[in-house]
């Protein structure tokens, strides 16, 4: 009698510790159930980590303002931070990671044009969405993407408009980083400075590599070129931890904003925050958002940010910004879609409109960009900008340049179109459709 009283009890156990399995299995289903994943796809770590780490931490905040709020659709969002580490292979690796294995509901992240590239077929293959918070180049236009940051026509356009018109500038220095963004985007100025009536001989073009620190002989280089005799301006698309060095050359140089004025897209409050920037007063960047623009709900940002980060200096920007506005409207459309369905959402955003934090609104287009108010600062010595002009109202977001003789003929529409890049000529669709 004992064998079989021993083998019942070791069935019980077994039934037992599964039993529990399956309670603890089920309790877990149960709390992922009642949360939102929500990834962050940014860089904490290599040459763009001095950029892209405060995003992740917006992100964070905008989570944690959410769920003070009681979440979205009931459910509380979860963060899943990962760190492609500046290495753009890895973006993919990372981004495959969070759709097809953490189950996100929506990604917010990457900074570098290359990085959005190397995600891009991740996110169509797997239906993910993406919501991309920096300035680019343009020339793009995928259902799974919603471009917050600035295409050509809403900063380097008005910059270039700026420096003629006002600066009466004309000879230029296009410098940027070697990759996708500044090679692009110089690519569309250089054609709209030679339609401006620019001779090629007035427009010098270099590029560096990601966190190239011997700027002294560049920079000698824009020195010289800018002694011919003709006002000269630098148009820098120089990205990360390489504008810190670049920066302090040109005060080495004691190439002042009156001798040659250089106005950046990708240096803002956060990258100056490492520079000595008395010798760098009166440089100007481009943006659509500064810190110091004065409105209720700036102030209230500012405030947040700063309780949130336990950190009175620490300085907010214009990706941030293009955060909140991402964020923002994600929340409306799940709201109004009444799912996290990635199909839905990115249906409903198109049209929707959210407050950006200068004093007006950031609208949804067909096209997958969104409306944007345009500004150009002066660096103060305080590492703050002074706003020196301004667009009377916010600018539409082109997806293709009308600079390009590949691109003026290609317009984008997820919602009559269904289309990112329709040839108005041939009156087909060329790419992804919907």
């Amino acid at each position: 009698m004992k064998a079989p009283l021993i083998k019942s009890f070791g069935f019980s156990r077994t039934l037992l510790a599964a039993t529990t399995a399956l309670g603890l299995f089920a309790a877990n289903a149960q709390a992922a159930d009642d949360t939102i994943k929500v990834g962050v796809l940014h860089s904490l770590s290599g040459t763009m980590a001095i950029s892209e780490t405060t995003l992740k931490d917006t992100v964070l905040m905008m989570i944690d303002e959410q769920n003070k709020k009681g979440g979205v659709l009931g459910k509380k969002l979860e963060a899943v931070v990962v760190d492609p580490a500046s290495n753009w292979p890895l973006f993919a690796e990372k981004a495959a990671e969070l759709l097809e294995k953490d189950k996100v509901s929506v990604v917010f992240g990457c900074w570098t044009s290359v990085s959005r590239k190397s995600v891009l077929p991740v996110f169509e293959k797997d239906n993910g969405l993406l919501f991309y918070p920096v300035q680019y180049e343009g020339e793009e236009s995928s259902k799974n993407v919603f471009y917050t940051g600035a295409a050509p026509n809403q900063q380097a356009i008005p910059a270039v408009d700026y420096l003629m018109k006002d600066l009466k500038v004309k000879r230029w220095v296009l410098e940027g980083t070697d990759y996708v963004y500044p090679r692009t985007t110089n690519k569309i100025l250089e054609a709209y400075l030679k339609a401006k009536g620019v001779a090629a001989s007035d427009i010098l073009i270099n590029y560096t590599p990601f966190g190239f620190s011997d700027w002294q002989s560049e920079v000698s280089k824009i020195k010289a070129f800018g002694s011919a005799g003709k006002k000269t301006a630098v148009v820098s698309t120089i990205n990360g931890d390489a504008n810190v060095p670049f920066y302090k050359e040109l005060g080495n140089e004691k190439i002042s904003a009156e001798d040659i004025p250089v106005v950046a897209f990708s240096v803002g409050e956060e990258e100056l925050s490492g520079v000595d920037t008395k010798p760098l007063l009166g440089h100007l960047a481009a943006w659509n958002y500064f810190e110091s623009i004065k409105s209720p709900a700036n102030s209230e940002f500012i405030k947040t940010w700063h309780t949130f980060i336990k950190n009175d200096k620490r300085t907010t920007n214009d990706p941030m910004e293009a955060t909140y506005i991402g964020f923002n409207l994600w929340v409306k459309a799940v709201k109004k879609a009444g799912t996290t369905d990635t199909t839905k959402v990115i249906a409903t955003l198109p049209g929707l409109e959210t407050a950006n934090l200068t004093g007006g609104s950031a609208k949804v287009l067909p096209n997958h960009h969104i409306t944007k108010p345009v500004y150009i600062g002066e660096i103060r010595d305080d590492g703050q900008f002074d706003i020196v002009w301004q667009t009377k109202a916010e600018v539409a977001g082109d997806a293709w340049s009308d600079y390009l003789p590949g691109s003026k003929d290609l317009e984008a529409d997820w919602v009559t179109l269904k289309c990112g890049n329709y040839n108005t000529k041939t009156k087909k669709c060329v790419g992804q459709t919907n």
